[in-house]
């Protein structure tokens, strides 16, 4: 971990493992592509962040993509939620952008696309995960919102690492998608062990 702008920065060897092994799998044009519509993602956080007034207290990297930690105590549920929305939403405006244009290049817009979906998915720390531990918390509460999206996030994660190891097996070695599964499993193992941790 280092310091960049006073915030602390953490990159995890599986997010180098998992780029390395994507680009000589899919190309090194195909990763460019994806890290800057990841790029585009972040920002969209950021601008985001920056106009209902929060702030960045941390960014990491790992097999499941970017964190960009704020100062969420500081900002109400709604705001907390705009931001977090933000980036499947610069996605999505990406990808519709570019489908307007004639020569619109397809990959880019399925990128942006994917990158849009998979950010939704309700898995911690992917955003959708985080929407719905916000929006439960700004009904019930925060321990409702904590174990509600540790349910949903340890379900969704064991049954889509399980759905990817199944695509390895039936195609015969897409083994690109072995470290998308390792991290799943991984995020499926932090929402028991807390819930676990909870219910002691």
């Amino acid at each position: 971990m280092w310091r960049r702008y006073n915030i602390p920065v953490q990159i995890s060897g599986g997010f180098f493992l998992f780029i390395a092994w994507f680009g000589l799998v899919n190309g090194w044009g195909l990763l460019g592509l994806t890290l800057l519509a990841a790029l585009a993602h972040e920002m969209g956080h950021l601008l985001v962040l920056k106009a209902v007034g929060g702030r960045v207290t941390g960014f990491s990297l790992g097999v499941l993509g970017a964190v960009l930690g704020t100062d969420s105590a500081a900002l109400s549920y709604r705001r907390e939620m705009l931001v977090v929305a933000a980036g499947p939403a610069m996605n999505l405006i990406l990808a519709a952008a570019a489908s307007g244009w004639g020569g619109a290049n397809p990959l880019w817009v399925g990128i942006n696309l994917v990158l849009c979906l998979f950010n939704l998915l309700p898995i911690r720390p992917l955003d959708g995960g985080r929407l719905l531990e916000l929006a439960v918390s700004w009904v019930w509460g925060p321990l409702a919102g904590e174990r509600a999206a540790a349910a949903v996030g340890a379900a969704a994660s064991s049954g889509l690492a399980l759905f990817l190891l199944w695509l390895v097996w039936v195609t015969g070695g897409s083994l690109w998608l072995l470290p998308a599964a390792a991290g799943l499993m991984a995020a499926a193992l932090r929402e028991i062990r807390g819930e676990l941790a909870a219910a002691i």
